[in-house]
């Protein structure tokens, strides 16, 4: 007997939302200070957020959803949890901000350093954006080359260079690029991810010019995209057989696939390495770091300049060292992974259910559903993906007390604050919304 369908859920009430965004494009170009949050995608209204707890963020109207975008990645022990409150109360009462060094700085760069195989040298920074215009000016240095070679599709962060066909707002906005990049960007060179022939022509056709690639290991900015098997390793294979350098951008990755992020599950062991906010316990910070002999080259130990105030800021290491002590300890990236796997079969046998063409991309705890029917391996399959059947779908989750990206073209993140009562709530919205979207 065929299951029986609940009535469609009301439209949840969002006068507040709506009002704050009315004053907010009054003063904030487009109402929001990052381009997603707008929700020009998807259409409606973008939620004000007042709240997180757990798995669930509760906006201005008192709607509660169970939250699947996790501040884009980096809660992954979930909203205010109660080793990062702890650790931030105990900075507060001693101060937010110096200017000058402090002991919990050398500890956090410690535990990085013994977490990622890369790093032997790290400097934190203030943002994923700072992480990779720092590193990719550190291996133009060390290389004395200009050429940087980047993937359609992997956002870098806004800084000029790497703003090229880059994916995540620019491609939910529809924008192929962004104007005002400055004329050098000629120098960076977009090519098709998982795509071995095209890396291997980039070379050739610029022999002696490359000073690095810079890739996501597994996408996460044109929705996740899995790496083909072996082509990480031949990207190691070809910088280290042309003196170039490559840098991993484990800003989305890093300590969310592994304790140690994507290359060490996948053991690659890239030159440099980027990360973000995980490193912080969601709070504004960011790291680069590498080899010994590469990372000797930052002031001022060596030439290559960069500086920042607020770099290594009391308030994010200590809640950075709480969350990867949390983060360290046994079984965390199994549960992790056990439980996106219910989320993901879940949700793909729901869209069978509802007669909708989905492909659904997942690794560790990050997962996107895309709206296609064939499968996503680059940004040019992952263009093929229906965003208005997305955006209906986003929708009719939202009614229902689920929270998915505001993007076809982002990707979903479980934290270890979803049980599994969230899971089978999620699952019975997306089986209404999937129906919805068609």
């Amino acid at each position: 007997m065929p299951e029986k369908k609940s009535a469609p859920n009301a439209k949840l009430p969002t006068k507040r939302s709506a009002g704050l965004f009315a004053r907010a494009l009054k003063r904030i170009p487009g109402g929001v200070n990052s381009p997603v949050r707008a929700f020009r995608s998807v259409g409606g209204t973008p939620r004000f957020i007042q709240s997180g707890k757990g798995c669930r963020v509760t906006d201005v109207d008192g709607n509660a959803y169970i939250d699947y975008v996790g501040s884009w990645g980096p809660l992954i022990l979930g909203h205010c949890p109660a080793p990062v409150r702890a650790a931030l109360r105990r900075q507060i009462e001693l101060g937010t901000s110096y200017g000058a060094s402090t002991e919990n700085e050398v500890v956090l760069a410690e535990m990085v350093a013994s977490a990622v195989p890369s790093i032997d040298k790290v400097r934190l920074v203030n943002s994923g954006t700072e992480a990779t215009m720092s590193a990719v000016r550190l291996a133009r240095a060390f290389t004395g080359r200009n050429k940087v070679v980047k993937f359609d599709g992997c956002y870098h962060g806004h800084v000029d260079s790497l703003l090229v066909k880059a994916g995540s707002g620019v491609a939910t906005l529809g924008l192929p690029d962004s104007p005002g990049l400055a004329a050098d960007c000629a120098a960076t060179l977009s090519i098709p991810y998982n795509d071995e022939a095209a890396l291997q022509q980039v070379f050739e056709m610029n022999k002696g010019e490359i000073a690095a690639v810079i890739v996501e290991p597994v996408p996460g900015n044109m929705g996740a995209v899995l790496p083909a098997k072996g082509y990480l390793k031949a990207l190691r294979e070809v910088t280290r057989d042309q003196g170039a350098l490559l840098i991993f951008d484990e800003v989305i990755t890093g300590f969310r696939l592994s304790y140690g992020g994507a290359q060490k599950l996948f053991g690659v062991k890239p030159d440099l390495t980027c990360l973000g906010k995980v490193i912080g316990g969601g709070l504004p910070v960011g790291a680069y770091g590498g080899r010994r002999d590469i990372m000797q080259m930052v002031a001022p130990e060596g030439p290559v300049y960069q500086a920042g105030t607020l770099s290594g800021n009391p308030l994010a290491v200590a809640a950075g060292i709480a969350a990867l002590t949390a983060l360290a300890k046994p079984d965390v990236y199994r549960r992790l992974g056990e439980m996106t796997a219910l989320v993901v079969e879940g949700l793909r046998k729901a869209a069978a259910d509802a007669g909708v063409d989905v492909v659904v991309n997942t690794l560790g705890s990050m997962f996107t559903v895309f709206f296609t029917a064939t499968p996503v391996t680059d940004f040019q399959s992952a263009k093929t993906c229906d965003t208005a059947r997305y955006a209906r779908f986003f929708h009719a989750l939202l009614d229902r007390g689920v929270y998915f990206p505001p993007s076809q073209f982002e990707t979903c993140f479980l934290s270890l604050a979803h049980t599994k009562g969230d899971i089978r709530a999620t699952l019975a919205a997306a089986r209404e919304a999937f129906a919805a979207a068609k």
